[in-house]
């Protein structure tokens, strides 16, 4: 199965918004590919103020998602995009949608938020409380987690427990004193550890590295876009998640289980 991760500058504007998804969606279609992989909040950028992301907000059934599944259904590639959802209070979702052939096939709502290094995400962000999900598209198993979920390796485990082949990550990672290369290491070091592919979509922008590049089970990069507006693309086969863990099967030589709090 060929993957696309695009990248772009998400606006506070939604049309805008879903204008530069479709280009992404359109372009991986040209390339063949079934499966791309945008950045998080897609919808309304974080650089948007607080009330502006509360205003935009919408259900996984209101207009947005619905144009993103007809995009879907349009172009035959199925779409893993970063959406605001209201929460019920004053705060929101950051919810990654998965659509295909017209159809919701998931919504995760992000369980780790980045309060860290300045950040409060939590200030404005409701936490998810259930697990990520595995979607299954073309007999390829995916796992589907959001940008500061990167730094927890346990989540992780339980997406490969689960059986992903694949784990893609949306983010918006933002740029600052060695950000880019946790990044990039966390990036490899969860492909390694879990001998699994990794797709990974970062917005790009003023604020954030961008650096969309998709991983083989065995830590290689075989594709990548950097700091600037566009679409990377790997062919993502299984028989080299066997391969790799036969040769290296620490997943069968662990001691530990995960149990989520």
């Amino acid at each position: 199965m060929r993957i696309a991760a695009h990248q772009f500058d998400v606006s506070d504007d939604k049309d805008t918004n879903l204008q530069q998804i479709r280009k992404g969606v359109l372009a991986a279609a040209e390339a063949g590919a079934r499966l791309a992989v945008l950045p998080e909040a897609a919808m309304v950028s974080f650089e948007a103020d607080r009330e502006r992301i509360r205003t935009a907000a919408e259900p996984v059934d209101g207009p947005f998602v619905t144009t993103l599944r007809d995009l879907s259904r349009e172009t035959g590639v199925a779409c893993i995009v970063g959406v605001h959802e209201p929460s019920g209070e004053a705060r929101v979702y950051n919810t990654n949608v998965v659509v295909d052939g017209g159809e919701l096939l998931a919504a995760y709502r992000k369980l780790h938020l980045y309060d860290a290094l300045g950040h409060r995400e939590s200030e404005h962000v409701t936490p998810g409380a259930a697990l990520p999900p595995v979607v299954e598209i073309d007999g390829v198993r995916v796992g589907v987690l959001t940008c500061y979920d990167l730094r927890f390796p346990e989540v992780f485990r339980v997406l490969v427990d689960a059986g992903a082949e694949v784990v893609t990550v949306s983010a918006a990672w933002v740029r600052g004193l060695y950000k880019e290369e946790h990044w990039n290491t966390l990036l490899k070091a969860r492909a390694i550890e879990n001998t699994c592919w990794i797709a990974a979509s970062g917005e790009v922008g003023a604020r954030n590295c961008g650096n969309s590049q998709i991983i083989d089970p065995f830590g290689v990069v075989v594709a990548g876009v950097g700091e600037e507006p566009g679409s990377c693309y790997a062919d993502v086969e299984l028989e080299r998640v066997r391969t790799v863990r036969a040769k290296l099967p620490s997943l069968e030589h662990r001691r530990f289980d995960v149990v989520m709090r």
